[in-house]
């Protein structure tokens, strides 16, 4: 499963496609996979027509959910049934588009966080890798994992640094084994007539049902998840020696936390900043790969052995 392509060949310019100029364009580190994923689900009907009309429901929804829990808090707390119905709906009604996404979030996100363990070395951190193939490899509770996994690391890793008198430093030579350059071998997805459902739309409707089959602590806790984007670039600059990736960040202050009923779209800006983190990692690995063979041409004194310019 590949997003539909997007043919420069297509072009008018009398009548320029607005997706097919953000496709082309390179101004950020994106997978061309994830883009035209991206693209593929914004130009489709769900997310120009069904994801404005419902939104007033969603809203009115995501009200009557928070009062409840202003009763309830944590009942009911049902992460298992959550993940079920999270499953049964991306297979039923989401896009391949917007399920490629989603499981490659969860991976490029175990690698972000590998990336910073391997670059920090004497601290003792407790991974929990996600690898999500299929989409039912999410109803391991995969969601509420992901969250803990970003608060347990920083702790442990704050935790470690502290406890030994240190910062996060520049290494002498950057460890980029844990960032993969390639496609993830995900599983084919469902693509029949029922599969519509854009990313976003997907995010949006699914955000008030998060709150509702978890307790408000757990919900409140997740949410709030979002804004580390900002903690997160920070270790990087401080391992990469350079901060230009913090542009590439839309999610900030994570000390001020924000309304709980802007979840869905910041959730969906959390992804795009993984994604954009995650190519400027795999440049960077290219570039140290072309520098490395470069090096190693010139002390072998073989013109020959010369590695061609990667863009």
């Amino acid at each position: 499963m590949t997003a539909r392509p997007f043919d420069p060949a297509s072009f008018d310019p009398k009548d320029p496609d607005p997706w097919l100029a953000l496709h082309l364009d390179d101004s950020l580190p994106f997978d061309d996979k994830a883009k035209a994923a991206l693209l593929e689900g914004n130009r489709s009907y769900a997310r120009r027509f069904l994801l404005p009309a419902s939104r007033p429901f969603i809203f009115v929804f995501f009200v009557l959910v928070k009062i409840f829990r202003r009763v309830f808090r944590t009942w009911p707390h049902a992460p298992k049934t959550l993940h079920k119905l999270i499953f049964w709906g991306l297979k039923t009604f989401a896009r391949p588009e917007a399920n490629l996404l989603i499981l490659r979030h969860f991976n490029i996100g175990t690698e972000i966080l590998a990336f910073i363990k391997a670059n920090v070395p004497g601290v003792e951190i407790t991974s929990h890798p996600l690898r999500p193939m299929t989409l039912e490899d999410l109803k391991d509770n995969t969601f509420l994992q992901h969250d803990l996994n970003i608060y347990n690391f920083i702790i442990e890793l704050n935790r470690g640094l502290r406890a030994q008198g240190r910062e996060i430093e520049t290494p002498e030579r950057i460890d980029f084994s844990p960032i993969s350059d390639g496609d993830f071998d995900l599983e084919a997805f469902p693509d029949k007539w029922h599969n519509f459902v854009d990313v976003q739309t997907a995010v949006e409707f699914y955000t008030p049902v998060y709150a509702l089959f978890l307790s408000d602590h757990d919900f409140v806790r997740a949410a709030n998840s979002l804004q580390l984007d900002e903690t997160i670039g920070i270790y990087l600059a401080r391992i990469l020696g350079s901060d230009y990736h913090m542009s590439l960040i839309n999610n900030h202050h994570p000390m001020v936390p924000l309304s709980t009923f802007q979840a869905g779209f910041r959730l969906m800006m959390h992804g795009y900043d993984a994604e954009a983190l995650h190519g400027h990692l795999r440049q960077m690995k290219r570039r140290q790969a072309v520098e490395d063979a470069m090096a190693g041409g010139c002390q072998d004194g073989d013109p020959a052995r010369q590695p061609a310019q990667v863009p």
